[in-house]
């Protein structure tokens, strides 16, 4: 009997040693203060539905200052893995490629994280809108945080939405202007 009280007061202080060192909740702050790093990077994929075929606008922001812009009705803006290569639009697609200061590109990744992207508490609430007729998705690896739900933002997040797509506008060229309302 003496032995069994011994081992549960032993596991019991050792189970209150484990947690007093550091094994906290399992959720992390996602409002963090961004390092500047060439590993953080986002990934915005914009469409607009309202005209057919479906424009689409995809801008990739890395920690080094590197801004990618792709734009077009292919399915290579938003996936650069599709194999629909028979299809009209195929190469309907145009790159820009835009350098920027990495402090700048830190700064984008702050606003965005200052606005909710790394949040998944605010994810999975539905909008009571019936149809949207734009989508907007990110995936993000910010601070070794990341987010890579494929949701539309203005279904769940309209604000952000509105933010990741004010980014999208900074970076693409008045030429598709009017097909991002």
């Amino acid at each position: 009997m003496r032995k069994i009280l011994l081992t549960a007061s032993f596991l019991s202080f050792a189970f209150a040693g484990v947690f007093i060192a550091g094994c906290g909740p399992f959720w992390v702050d996602p409002y963090i203060v961004v390092k500047e790093s060439s590993l953080n990077w986002v990934s915005i994929r914009y469409y607009n539905m309202n005209k057919l075929p479906a424009r689409r606008i995809g801008v990739d922001i890395y920690g080094n200052g590197l801004v990618e812009v792709k734009s077009g009705t292919s399915q290579l803006v938003s996936n650069d893995f599709a194999s629909n290569h028979k299809s009209s639009d195929w190469d309907d697609i145009k790159t820009h490629r835009i350098q920027i200061k990495p402090e700048e590109a830190n700064d984008i990744f702050q606003h965005l994280v200052n606005c909710g992207v790394l949040d998944r508490e605010k994810y999975g609430k539905k909008s009571k809108a019936k149809a949207f007729q734009r989508f907007i998705a990110v995936k993000a690896n910010i601070c070794t945080h990341t987010y890579s739900e494929n949701v539309n933002i203005f279904e769940v997040d309209p604000d952000l939405a509105e933010n990741l797509l004010d980014v999208v506008r900074e970076f693409e060229g008045t030429a598709l202007k009017g097909d991002l309302n």
